[in-house]
């Protein structure tokens, strides 16, 4: 009788690396940055009438202007311990988006048009938007889609990201190399994170947070909010959880490896 036994062990590994990835999405947070709808790293300016449902921070700068006429529903935080503690937290997030493993590179493309699953998507250098990105959570309400730019993050005027079947708005963010700028009344969803700057011109609207390490955020009569992403948002791993990806993926490849092996050895012995 054929022994299936390998056979078996085989589907079992490699069910465990493919399933590895989706059970971990969930295990990481932006920390004390969760409460900051702006957070900026040397000013934040506003212009306008702008609305901020959330924290209003900068650090390690302390220039907060244009408020009011603007105004946050949360706390302003200039240069005090919770900014900086926010900027802590968002710099591991960045880093831990940073590390994901690209599912598709995009570079050279433009998002507009675009109809996306859950997944990683990684721009070499720059991203452009123009038009509508839609993504698509396929009923799934942890669907997480991450976006990575070597550099900048630009949007057309009267662009868009929607988000369809399910899923959170903050279950969507960006990882900006360098800085974004979010053209005239643009529509955009997630956590916009950059490592520079954020502009956002006349009338673009955030459906998330916009979180800058080092530079400014420029406002113009804006809304920027993450209420309608509830409190179970989805998040990305931990670089700690990255590493045990990984390590469940070379070890589930060295079993199949080894098994596959033993197949062999096994039909040589069975045709001598």
């Amino acid at each position: 009788m054929k022994d299936r036994s390998p056979r078996v062990l085989s589907i079992v590994l490699a069910a465990l690396f493919c399933g590895t990835p989706v059970v971990s999405w969930a295990q990481a947070s932006l920390g004390t940055a969760q409460s900051f709808a702006v957070l900026g790293g040397s000013t934040v300016t506003n212009t306008g009438s702008s609305v901020l449902t959330g924290d209003l921070g900068v650090g390690p700068g302390s220039a907060i202007t244009g408020f009011p006429p603007g105004t946050a529903t949360g706390t302003i935080h200039a240069a005090d311990a919770v900014a900086l503690q926010a900027q802590d937290d968002v710099a591991t997030q960045y880093g831990a988006i940073a590390s994901a493993a690209c599912s598709a590179d995009l570079t050279g493309q433009n998002l507009g048009g675009k109809t996306l699953t859950s997944g990683v998507y990684c721009f070499s250098s720059a991203a452009q938007l123009t038009g509508t990105l839609t993504l698509n959570a396929q009923g799934n309400s942890a669907a997480t889609f991450l976006f990575k730019m070597g550099s900048t993050l630009t949007t057309a005027t009267g662009s868009s990201v929607v988000l369809i079947n399910g899923g959170n708005p903050c279950g969507v963010a960006w990882q900006v190399g360098t800085s974004a700028t979010l053209g005239t009344t643009t529509s955009f969803l997630g956590n916009l994170i950059a490592l520079s700057s954020i502009t956002l011109n006349t009338g673009a609207n955030i459906s998330g947070r916009a979180l800058a390490r080092n530079g400014a955020v420029t406002l113009d009569t804006n809304n920027v909010s993450f209420a309608s992403c509830g409190s179970n948002a989805p998040s990305v791993p931990t670089l700690a959880t990255w590493a045990m990806i990984a390590l469940s993926g070379l070890l589930a490849l060295a079993g199949f490896a080894a098994l596959r092996s033993r197949q062999s050895q096994i039909g040589q012995h069975s045709r001598l």
